[in-house]
Formats: structure tokens, sequence, C-alpha cells
């Protein structure tokens, strides 16, 4: 496996908290720009602050993911400041997927939808065709272990990151020929804000900060697929491998999704 050049123009989306702030901290350095997306502007600053503190270049911005022009004006406009060599699409979003009656909330699984699907093609498409114009550059799209198999507990989560899953992992060999490496990360459970609302038992819970360097060894190794913990990352594979009758009765007896 070839190794990846090391990224000096980072960009991320999704980077006010969480995972995609432990991402801007970790590649923060002297001789690093990143450009930071985030809805909250005063977190986003406050991880531009220290990402600024690591000796980092950074800039920041505010917009929605679900709206493909202002996306596409942002890596434009980050494009002319500096070549970009690494987007991370890392926005996405979870909610309550049941509706009134106990029926699928139709508004929260259009949301899911638009921010975690939508809203990674609104951003990788710019940047690949950026990218494709120098013939180099990465692509890092955040699935989650949750799209190895639909989940009863979050059937509009776990379909929307096998979505972005399986299209990530298309995208690989098709823009290879132009240069570009596309990798898909599939992490577990991630001490995170949006993990912090589930009400169900999170085996192999990890820190923001560790996830972000399993990460990032896996995009300097140019790994397709960059799927952890170990340990979870094979009992999902196995699940969606079972027969599907088993599978809908062993997830019908877990807890939470």
């Amino acid at each position: 496996m070839t190794a990846s050049p090391t990224p000096r123009h980072i960009a991320i989306t999704g980077a006010s908290s969480g995972l995609g702030a432990a991402l801007a901290l970790e590649y923060a350095g002297p001789g690093i720009r990143l450009s930071l997306h985030g809805r909250d502007m005063d977190r986003t600053e406050a991880v531009a602050a220290a990402a600024r503190s690591r000796g980092a270049e950074v800039d920041v911005a505010r917009f929605d993911v679900t709206d493909a022009d202002a996306v596409a004006a942002w890596v434009t406009a980050i494009g002319a400041r500096a070549p970009l060599d690494l987007m991370i699409a890392n926005a996405g979003i979870s909610g309550n997927e049941t509706g009134s009656g106990g029926a699928v909330s139709a508004e929260v699984t259009r949301a899911i939808f638009a921010v975690n699907v939508d809203g990674v093609v609104n951003t990788v498409l710019p940047a690949a065709e950026l990218m494709l114009g120098r013939g180099r550059g990465a692509i890092a799209i955040v699935a989650s272990l949750a799209g190895y198999r639909g989940q009863p507990g979050a059937p509009a989560y776990a379909a929307s990151k096998a979505a972005v899953k399986a299209w990530g992992e298309g995208l690989r060999p098709r823009l290879a020929h132009g240069g570009l490496r596309v990798s898909v990360v599939c992490p577990g459970f991630v001490r995170t804000p949006m993990t912090a609302r589930n009400r169900f038992p999170m085996p192999f819970l990890m820190d923001a900060d560790r996830a972000a360097r399993i990460i990032r060894r896996g995009l300097d190794r140019n790994r397709a697929r960059i799927a952890f913990p170990w340990q979870l990352a094979a009992l999902c594979w196995l699940l969606a491998a079972l027969p599907a009758a088993w599978a809908d009765r062993l997830l019908g007896s877990l807890p939470g999704k």
C-alpha cells in the first residue's frame, strides 16, 4: 500500500465539535492550513483558536451543507487560497426517528438523509472536481459501522451511512484514474455530543481524539476503508453476512440501535 503525501491544506465539514473538531486538532501544526465548517460559529471559532495555538493557519465558515451552491462556493473559495489536499466530509446528524404513535418520523428521516447523504454529495463533488484539475488530492467520507446493516432503532441514520459508504467505495477506483484517493471512514461509537444523547449501551466507546488518530493513520496509508474499533467492525461485518431472518431476530433482541 502506497503511503499518501502529507496534506498541507485540509478542509473539514462539521468541525465545531466531536470528531470533526478532534480531526482539526489532530492535523493542526506549523505549515498546515485548515478550512473548517461548522454550524455553531462560537464553537467552530474555539476549535480554530486551539488549532492556531498549535501553529496552523485557519479559516472558518458557516453554511448549510444541504445547500449545494453554498458548499460549492466555499470549496471554490478555499481552493483559491491554497491548493486543497484533503477534504473530510464529516458533517452529519442523527435524531429520534420515532414519530407519533410509534410511527417513523417523516420529518426526521428526511432531515437525516438531507444532511448525511445530500450534504456529503454536495461536499465531495466540487472538491473532487477541484482536485481532478490538479491531478491529486484525497477525500475522506465519514460513514459509520451502523451502515453495514439496517438498524431498527435508527433506520434512516443507518441507511444514510450505508449510502455514503457504498458511494465512496464506488468513487475510489473511479477517481483513482485522476490521481485522487478516496477513503471511507466507518467509526463505531465515539464520545461526541451526538452520542451523548444515546440512552443505550455503546460497546467499545472511544474518545474523539483517539478516533482522529486512527483516521489520520488510515488516511496516511491510503486505506480504502477505515473501520474501527476492530472488534465492533468484525461484529458488524458478521451481522451483515448473516441470513436476513437471523439478523432480524438478533437485532430485535438488542436495546437501542
